[in-house]
């Protein structure tokens, strides 16, 4: 449904001057030993100051720059719309469903590995709209009545909350993301206790009740606020 991200490069977060976007993200990285197993936590509406190419999520990226698994609150009608998705390619997965939300809302986002595919959940706080989708995102052959296609298992290494504008300025003002959690494999918690990459240190921004804890391999990071209040001047 979103052609969100056309051009993915490993390196640079698949920033192209053909996209002609403008990036504000905050990007936690693993070690390479490591990957994320899940993903979840609670976005807080911005206003909406105009029909536009907004872009805001949540998301996970793979570790050969091959695509982002995204949560993706998007502007282009002039009513906020949120739903999940994988871009672009290999595979090509029909996005998610979702639901229209307004200025103040809050909406709870799980993203979560299973055995063969990672499962997304949307949720409103009031008025019950919820969204609920599967995407094969560990290998296989994929087919329908059109096509075939082997795909390799994703393995994802960083974590972004992040801004997409095209065409449009960060005018709706702080995105705020509370209760975030994020687990990985591994023992290390380094990635989730340093502060994390501030894209071309784009960002004002604020995190609270950071806390990292190991139990049978496995990470988990809890921040209590992401909190991306501004455009530096």
């Amino acid at each position: 449904m979103h052609s969100i991200l056309s051009n993915l490069l490993a390196a640079t977060l698949f920033l192209s001057t053909a996209n002609a976007a403008t990036w504000y993200f905050l990007r936690y990285n693993l070690p390479s030993t490591q990957q994320f197993l899940s993903f979840s936590g609670t976005m807080v509406i911005p206003k909406l100051p105009k029909a536009g190419t907004y872009y805001l999520w949540p998301g996970l990226q793979t570790t050969d720059g091959s695509g982002v698994y995204q949560n993706v609150l998007d502007g282009r009608s002039g009513t906020w719309w949120i739903g999940s998705g994988w871009c672009c390619a290999n595979p090509s997965l029909p996005w998610g469903s979702g639901f229209n939300v307004n200025a103040g809302d809050s909406v709870a986002f799980t993203n979560t590995k299973g055995a063969s595919a990672w499962t997304s959940t949307l949720k409103k706080a009031s008025g019950g709209s919820t969204a609920s989708d599967s995407f094969a995102l560990m290998g296989g052959v994929l087919t329908d009545r059109f096509w075939c296609e082997r795909t390799a298992s994703k393995t994802f290494n960083q974590v972004l909350f992040a801004i997409e504008l095209t065409g449009v300025s960060w005018d709706f003002g702080p995105l705020v993301f509370n209760n975030v959690v994020i687990t990985s494999s591994g023992t290390d918690t380094k990635w989730c206790t340093n502060a994390p990459e501030n894209y071309n240190s784009a960002s004002n921004y604020v995190l609270s009740n950071i806390q990292a804890s190991v139990s049978g391999n496995v990470v988990t990071c809890k921040i209590g606020t992401v909190n991306l209040q501004s455009p530096k001047k």
